[in-house]
């Protein structure tokens, strides 16, 4: 007696319908990662970085003053391509990464040599050490910064930010400079290795500093706010030199004064990074 054969009918496995993301995690989709880099913010950085590079060669070529105003637009340009890169939503690990790059040529390094060629010289193992300490603080100071991200309060730096510095040593560069600093030759080298040494570990600090970045274009302001700013650029048309050196520097001894008086009243830093996870600290 024959036993019957029994026959399975294949049936085809349809595609599975939906989006790639409703696929099961055993099979996942590789995703296609971007080649190209936005350009609008990075011209920018690479004309801080030119800036930063230009101060360097006019610093050889001792026109300390020129060096002293690229400094300057240095530190406009860095702050606009943030900023941009925001408003046009065009932020990048790319441009993050070439920013801090950018930084340490323009903030880090030019300072240094510029402050070095100017006055520092003449101090000779003094002033090159000098000149190594901002250089190695903008470093430290960069990589904390990166370290931090996401783990400070973005109302205040963790230290005196690199701009920041490299703007207080040229200021003084270009206040000196245009003979409106009453310092004898013989001091001035001295004044300028205090100068140097307090931005580079200032730098690394712990202080507070404020960062302006909850400062947003779009939003209202009072109608004073307006004429102080207009005060404030009238004062610079009139002496550059005096006022930007005033407003550096009491920007860069700003932090020390808030982080004292919060600690006068018994309150955290607010610089002070917190674990991820963890809850902020309390201010009460």
């Amino acid at each position: 007696m024959k036993v019957p054969r029994m026959r399975f009918r294949r049936r085809k496995l349809r595609p599975l319908a939906g989006p790639p993301s409703a696929l099961p995690e055993q099979f996942p989709i590789p995703a296609r990662h971007r080649r190209g880099i936005y350009l609008l913010p990075n011209l920018f950085t690479t004309a801080a970085l030119f800036a930063g590079f230009f101060a360097t060669v006019q610093a050889m070529n001792e026109r300390f003053d020129w060096a002293a105003i690229a400094i300057f637009a240095a530190m406009v340009l860095d702050g606009m391509d943030g900023r941009v890169a925001r408003l046009t939503n065009t932020q990048s690990v790319f441009g993050a990464h070439y920013d801090s790059l950018s930084d340490m040529a323009s903030f880090g390094v030019a300072p240094a040599i510029v402050m070095y060629e100017w006055a520092l010289r003449p101090l000779g193992r003094w002033g090159w050490a000098a000149a190594f300490v901002y250089c190695a603080g903008a470093a430290l100071r960069l990589a904390r910064f990166n370290a931090n991200i996401g783990a400070v309060d973005k109302r205040f730096f963790q230290g005196l930010p690199s701009p920041a510095a490299a703007v207080l040593v040229a200021g003084f560069v270009w206040l000196a400079v245009d003979n409106k600093l009453q310092i004898q030759e013989v001091w001035l080298p001295w004044v300028a290795f205090a100068v140097t040494v307090y931005a580079g570990l200032t730098m690394v600090s712990s202080a507070p500093f404020y960062s302006g970045k909850s400062f947003q274009v779009g939003v209202r302001v009072p109608f004073w706010v307006m004429v102080v700013i207009v005060l404030a650029i009238f004062a610079v048309s009139l002496n550059a030199p005096i006022v930007l050196f005033v407003l550096l520097s009491s920007y860069a001894v700003s932090g020390y004064i808030y982080w004292g008086w919060r600690r006068w009243r018994g309150e955290a830093n607010p610089a002070r990074p917190v674990r991820m996870g963890a809850d902020p600290p309390s201010e009460h």
